[in-house]
C-alpha cells in the first residue's frame, strides 16, 4: 500500500509497471537510458487494458529490440518499493517476469546501452533494480 504524504489526505499511487530478466552467463541484462549512468531492467508502465506480461513483452520489443514469444515468458515476482525520483512515498510495483530470447539484445529508443551485469552492479541502480539483483542472485541465477 502507498504511503501517504504529510497533509495531503489521498495516498501517491503506484506507479505500475514490468520488466523483463533476461539472464545469460549468470549475468541479467540491464540497459542505461540516454545520458544516465544508472542501470534499469528493460521494462516500463504497463498500459491500459494490457497484461504486466503482455507489457514486458513489449518494453522488451521497444528497448532492447528483441522479440520475446509471451509462451517463455514466466512471472519471477514482484519488487514493490521507493520510485526512483519520485516523491517519499511513492512506490514503484514492478513485475519481473523471466524471459528468453536467442536474439542478440540491441539498444533502441530512449535507451543508449545495454549491459550484462551481476552483483557487483548494485551501486548503479535504483531501488527497484538493487532489489532485482538481489533477488536474482538469492535464487542462484547471477553472480
Amino acid at each position: 500500500m502507498s504511503r501517504a504524504p504529510e497533509g495531503s489526505g489521498s495516498p501517491l499511487p503506484d506507479i505500475l509497471v514490468s520488466a523483463v530478466a533476461i539472464v545469460r552467463a549468470r549475468r541479467v541484462l540491464m540497459v542505461t537510458a540516454r545520458g544516465r549512468d544508472v542501470l534499469y531492467m528493460p521494462g516500463g508502465k504497463i498500459d491500459a487494458g494490457e497484461t504486466p506480461a503482455e507489457a514486458a513483452v513489449r518494453e522488451a520489443r521497444e528497448e532492447v529490440a528483441v522479440e520475446i514469444d509471451p509462451a517463455r515468458v514466466s512471472p519471477l515476482f514482484t519488487v514493490v518499493t521507493q520510485a526512483h525520483g519520485e516523491p517519499d512515498g511513492r512506490l514503484v510495483r514492478m513485475h519481473v517476469f523471466a524471459a528468453e530470447t536467442d536474439e542478440t539484445p540491441t539498444p533502441s529508443a530512449e535507451v543508449s546501452a545495454v549491459h550484462w551485469v551481476g552483483t557487483e552492479s548494485l551501486d548503479r541502480c535504483p531501488p527497484a533494480g538493487r532489489e532485482v539483483l538481489e533477488r536474482l542472485a538469492a535464487a542462484g541465477l547471477i553472480d
